[in-house]
């Protein structure tokens, strides 16, 4: 950050103080023990280099405090003041990518000063302190420390523009007690010197290191702990955006908005001198101020023209319930309190308090401002933008009625610059896509309607019931949503739909009609005169429905009489006298169906019935598309695809779930197992093709043979399973002549063969077993063993039941 004037001064200051006290030492020098100099030199070096970055300022700290105080006892105060500046040159420039040669100056310049002082006290001391060198040096360190810390918080204080003491207090203070420390620690140094020899001072760098290791861990978890704060605090902007953003889904004007009206509160507060606590309260208000106007329908917000009285006093709640919302959310700063006021006035003329003057907290005038300058700067739906020049002129006639003239000045004179900056921020969210303001029912093409327009009404509106209406209607497209994703049942996902839409839509008769080969077939038919509806089928662009369905435009308060069969039915009870019906198109745009709603009465849909229809239409579609492939698919993984049969996987569930029954009702059942005998030559002298005809038909004929509540499947190839609940032993020769029979006819229908029977293998529940494996295994055991005897005789083709097959 660039220093102002005030920072540079201080700084020169202090430079040039620092370099004189070294150019007026260093002019006489006096090395008593060199060697003993050089050991400090290398040794404050080493210890400039263990240093630790300090957090929430840009500034390090080292462990070279104890040199420096021994050096203070030991040295010379010229040799202490090269072996402290070095220190400091170390500390500042060693392992730096890029140095700052004003910030070194001012290091080395500040170092020189608190060494000086330090020093002067020191020696000085010893008149009134006696040899006491511990409380001389314990002096010593709270003078190195007030000289090394307050010029460092000074110079921060003076170039970001912060309190010195508020700086001071929060970033150096903290610090007091380990220059304490460090003096103990030189004191006990010191001692061992005196007693053992200069020498002994080798042991500071192991209890040095110690000192590095310990700030270390110490300011590495005060590192994370920080990291751990501010991904709370950005959880909590987040949260604050996330609700800026549910206003902005009500109010599609705000987008914009916010971020004009959060770059200029910011900027009001800065120059207005405001607390950090009264401005995160000012920027969570700023995002957060319009939160209320979720209690307000959106009809009224977003009316293009002049609200009536009744309106108006709906959308005066919005302060009042956005304060209420906000005081849950319990902000460490007083946001509710700006929320509530941010529409009062300065001359006690606003809402919902009518405070006046100084009794609106701070933040809720400078709210107010900046809220009414964007409002005149914005298009609306009822006004065109002014430009921002005379938005901000109208704050300023208005200063002293509506605004806080204080408030109006700054702006007056910073607008410029705020407008930049909200410019210059970038989009928090997308661009939202709106629906079309001019949806209607096609005017011409209607096939015979033979109604007029449904009227938009000049009545008295119930305001009360207007608002109950838009809550109720949210709710319950909310409700319609989350029902239609909880099954994938074709038949269920209708009936969901048939359920919801008569809570939004009154109708009389619902069809839901799917489209098939080009005709409209009724899935879902509820209702009076639903078996009516239920027996149409309408071919696309026929009547009401099929119209469309082929050009996938609604139509309300259509005539149901042209739908096609529908006056012909003589199961017809009464005539239905309007319909609203909608296409039913899926995600990628493939038409599914259509949704037709029918009344008795003529004229009875109104044109929010139709935006409510046209609102649920995309979603019913995707829904009944996704609930159609569930049932194909499923379909597809239980029958088999050439005869229509159950699969495999079908038999083995049925025969458990027949088993089951059997051990409840303590019955039976048979398991029969059949094969075609000589399949294998139709398909070398005719053909797959014809081998595949054949297995249709005898799958079709083998139903026939069958008794209606037997289980017919396709086990594979061409062998059959049939599941036989009751079958008794004295029934096989019956079953075995049944099953050849519709072998031979099959063949015979395809080929014009009769050679061609069956090998028919039966086991019976209990008897035989009573697990599912073990059953059709001793039938197809049986099965193999019938195909071995060859009992396949040319009888069978005339035998009496062949002629009531061919039948």
């Amino acid at each position: 950050m660039p220093m102002n004037f005030r920072a540079k001064a201080f700084l020169t200051t202090v430079v040039a103080a620092g370099f004189a006290v070294l150019a007026t030492e260093l002019l006489h020098p006096s090395w008593p023990n060199l060697g003993r100099f050089v050991f400090y030199l290398v040794v404050v070096c080493f210890a400039s280099q263990l240093k630790i970055v300090l957090p929430g300022i840009n500034g390090t700290m080292s462990v070279n405090l104890v040199v420096i105080l021994i050096s203070v006892v030991e040295l010379s105060l010229p040799e202490t003041l090269v072996v402290g500046c070095v220190g400091a040159l170390t500390q500042t420039w060693w392992h730096r990518k890029h140095v700052n040669f004003t910030h070194l100056a001012f290091n080395v310049a500040d170092m020189a000063i608190a060494i000086e002082f330090c020093d002067l006290f020191f020696h000085h001391s010893v008149t009134w302190m006696g040899q006491q060198i511990a409380l001389r040096l314990m002096g010593t360190a709270i003078i190195y420390f007030l000289l090394n810390t307050v010029p460092v918080a000074a110079i921060v204080a003076l170039t970001e523009q912060h309190k010195f003491r508020k700086t001071w207090v929060e970033c150096y203070l903290w610090s007091f007690p380990n220059y304490l420390v460090g003096a103990a620690i030189a004191a006990l140094l010191t001692w061992t010197n005196t007693s053992m020899g200069w020498q002994t001072s080798l042991l500071m760098a192991p209890v040095l290191y110690l000192i590095y290791r310990s700030y270390r861990i110490y300011f590495g978890r005060l590192e994370d702990e920080k990291k751990h704060v501010e991904r709370i605090a950005e959880l909590h902007l987040r949260t604050i955006e996330a609700l800026a953003l549910a206003i902005d889904a009500k109010d599609h004007t705000t987008h914009v908005h916010l971020k004009r009206v959060r770059a200029y509160a910011e900027g009001v507060g800065r120059e207005m001198g405001l607390s950090e606590v009264e401005m995160e309260a000012l920027r969570a208000a700023a995002l957060l101020h319009d939160i209320g106007k979720l209690a307000v329908p959106e009809h009224i917000i977003n009316k293009p023209g002049r609200l009536t009285q009744e309106e108006f006093e709906k959308v005066k709640i919005h302060p009042i319930v956005g304060a209420e919302i906000l005081e849950r959310v319990n902000f460490p700063y007083p946001v509710a309190p700006i929320v509530r006021a941010h529409h009062e006035r300065w001359d006690g003329s606003g809402y919902p308090d009518g405070l006046k003057g100084e009794q609106i907290p701070i933040g809720a005038r400078i709210l107010a401002a900046v809220d009414s300058l964007d409002a005149v700067a914005s298009d609306r739906q009822y006004r065109r933008a002014v430009p921002l020049q005379d938005g901000v002129a109208e704050i300023v006639r208005q200063a002293g009625k509506q605004f806080d003239p204080r408030v109006a000045e700054v702006i007056q004179r910073r607008f410029e610059q705020w407008e930049q900056e909200a410019e210059s921020t970038p989009h928090s969210s997308a661009e939202r896509l709106k629906l079309s303001p001019d949806i209607k029912a096609p005017e011409r093409g209607i096939p015979a309607s033979g109604f007029e327009t449904t009227g938009s009404g000049n009545g008295e509106v119930d305001f009360l019931a207007s608002i109950v209406a838009a809550r109720y209607e949210a709710q319950a497209l909310l409700e319609f949503s989350n029902d239609l994703g909880r099954s994938l049942s074709l038949e269920e996902t209708l009936s969901v739909v048939a359920a919801r839409v008569r809570k939004l839509v009154p109708y009389d008769t619902i069809a839901i009609y799917g489209l098939r080969h080009n005709r409209l077939v009724a899935d879902y038919a509820n209702g009076d005169d639903y078996r009516v509806f239920s027996a149409l089928t309408i071919p696309v662009g026929q009547g009401l429905s099929g119209w469309v369905a082929e050009n996938r435009k609604p139509i309300i308060n259509g005539n149901p009489s042209v739908e096609p069969g529908y006056l012909d039915n003589p199961q017809r009870v009464e005539r239905m006298g309007s319909a609203l019906s909608v296409p039913l198109v899926g995600a990628d745009d493939r038409l599914f169906g259509v949704l037709t709603l029918y009344k008795l009465a003529a004229d009875a849909f109104s044109a929010d019935h139709l935006r409510i229809l046209l609102a649920m239409s995309e979603k019913m579609g995707a829904s009944i598309a996704n609930a159609a492939k569930y049932r194909d698919a499923t379909d597809s993984a239980t029958t088999d695809y050439l005869t229509g049969l159950p699969n495999a996987r079908s038999l083995f569930l049925q025969l458990e779930s027949e088993i089951a029954r059997c051990q409840r009702e303590r019955g039976g059942l048979g398991v029969i197992v059949c094969d075609l005998d000589g399949f294998k030559q139709i398909n070398d002298q005719h053909g797959h093709m014809a081998g595949n005809q054949v297995l249709e038909v005898f799958a079709r004929r083998l139903k026939i043979a069958c008794r209606d509540y037997d289980y017919v499947s396709r086990m594979g190839g061409d062998e059959f399973v049939i599941i036989a609940p009751g079958l008794k032993v004295s029934d096989v020769p019956t079953v075995r002549d049944r099953i050849c029979a519709a072998a031979a006819v099959s063949a015979h229908e395809v080929c014009g063969s009769m050679d061609f029977s069956a090998s028919v293998g039966i086991a019976f529940y209990p008897d035989d077993s009573r697990q599912v494996a073990e059953l059709v295994e001793e039938a197809d055991k049986r099965m193999y063993e019938m195909k071995k005897e060859h009992h396949v005789s040319a009888a069978f083709v005339t035998h009496p039941w062949h002629s009531m097959l061919t039948q």
